[in-house]
C-alpha cells in the first residue's frame, strides 16, 4: 500500500470514528436531546423560517404575488429611506432616547445594587427588593395609564397640589419639555429594580477576604467600593454594557407609542413608531422592511464596535 493511500485509508478511519463516537454520544443522551427538541423546533420555526420575509426589504411588493413571485428592485427603498428627511428626524430621535436611557439608566441598577449591597437588615433589603423589582411586572399600558392619571390637569394629584398652591393647572404629558425626562424616569423606575439582580449576584461573587484586606490597609468604604467592588463586578459591567450599545435604536417601543402626543411627535417619533406607522397605516410592507433591517444592521456594527471597547478597556467581550 503506498503512502497516500495510507494516509487516506487513516483519514476515513477516524472520519469514522467521530461518526460512531458522535452517535453514540447522541444515543447516550437522547433523552436530553428530546427535551430540548421543542426549543430548536420554535426557534427555527419563530426566529431562522421568519429572517427569508427581510428579502422583501429589496423588493416591489405586490399582494397577488407574493413575496417570491415579487419583483426584485434592489437597494431603491434603502436609497428612498436615507435621502427622506423622515430619515434625520427618526434616527436623531432614537438615538438621543436611546443614548439618554443608557446615559442615566445603565447606572441605575449599577447604583441600586451597591446600595442594596451595603444593608445590613435583611427584612429591611428584601422589602426594597420586591419593591424595586415589582414595576417590572406591569405593562407599559398601566405604567402610562397611572401617570396620565397623577398628571392628568383635571384631579390629577400633580396639579392638585399646584392648585392647592396658587399655580396653574399643567398638562405634563402633552408637553414637548415633559417629554424626555418623563420618558428616561418611568423607564429606570420600571427597569432599574428588576436589572439589579445581576449586579446583585455578580456582588454576592466577590471575595470577602479583599474587603477585609483593604479594611486592614486603611481603606474607607468609598475605597472599597471602588478598588474591591467595581473591579469585581467588572465583567459584568463590560457585558451588560455591550448588549445596551447593541440595542441603541431600541428606545422602547411600546413606552415612546404609548407616551406619543400631538405636541411631542416631533422629538417622539422613532425608528419602531415609524415603521409601524409605514407599514400598517400606509401599506408599505416592503419600505418598512428595509428601515427595520437598516435598524439591524446598524445596531450589529455598535454591538461590534462596544464589544471591542470594552475588551481594550475592561479586558472583557461576547467574543
Amino acid at each position: 500500500m503506498s503512502k497516500a493511500s495510507a494516509l487516506e485509508y487513516a483519514d476515513r478511519s477516524e472520519k469514522s470514528r467521530r461518526r460512531k463516537s458522535l452517535r453514540k454520544q447522541i444515543a447516550m443522551h437522547k433523552w436530553l436531546y428530546l427535551f430540548i427538541a421543542p426549543c430548536i423546533v420554535w426557534l427555527l420555526v419563530f426566529c431562522y423560517y421568519p429572517m427569508y420575509g427581510a428579502t422583501l426589504a429589496f423588493k416591489d411588493y405586490d399582494y397577488g404575488l407574493g413575496i417570491t413571485g415579487s419583483p426584485w428592485v434592489g437597494w431603491a427603498h434603502f436609497q428612498e429611506f436615507f435621502s427622506s428627511p423622515d430619515f434625520w428626524i427618526v434616527t436623531k430621535n432614537t438615538l438621543i432616547i436611546s443614548g439618554l436611557k443608557i446615559l442615566f439608566g445603565f447606572p441605575a441598577p449599577i447604583i441600586l445594587a451597591l446600595l442594596l449591597n451595603e444593608v445590613r437588615n435583611r427584612r429591611f433589603k428584601r422589602v426594597v427588593q420586591t419593591v424595586s423589582y415589582l414595576p417590572n411586572f406591569v405593562s407599559w399600558v398601566v405604567v402610562v395609564t397611572l401617570m396620565t392619571i397623577i398628571f392628568s390637569p383635571y384631579g390629577g394629584i400633580v396639579n392638585t397640589i399646584r392648585k392647592a398652591n396658587g399655580l396653574e393647572s399643567i398638562f405634563y404629558m402633552g408637553q414637548k419639555g415633559s417629554f424626555y425626562p418623563i420618558t428616561i424616569l418611568s423607564d429606570i423606575w420600571k427597569n432599574a429594580g428588576w436589572n439589579s439582580i445581576i449586579y446583585l449576584s455578580a456582588l454576592s461573587g466577590i471575595d470577602s477576604q479583599l474587603y477585609e484586606s483593604a479594611l486592614l490597609d486603611g481603606a474607607g468604604k468609598w475605597q472599597c467600593t471602588w478598588h474591591v467592588t467595581l473591579p469585581g463586578i467588572r465583567e459584568t459591567i463590560g457585558i451588560m454594557f455591550i448588549f445596551a450599545v447593541g440595542g441603541i435604536l431600541n428606545a422602547g417601543f411600546d413606552q415612546i407609542l404609548l407616551l406619543q402626543q400631538p405636541a411631542n411627535m416631533e422629538i417622539s417619533e422613532i425608528l419602531d413608531t415609524y415603521v409601524l406607522k409605514t407599514g400598517l397605516n400606509y401599506g408599505r410592507f416592503e419600505y418598512a422592511t428595509a428601515i427595520g433591517l437598516f435598524k439591524s444592521l446598524f445596531s450589529l456594527f455598535m454591538m461590534v464596535a462596544a464589544n471591542k471597547f470594552t475588551k481594550r478597556y475592561m479586558e472583557v467581550g461576547i467574543w
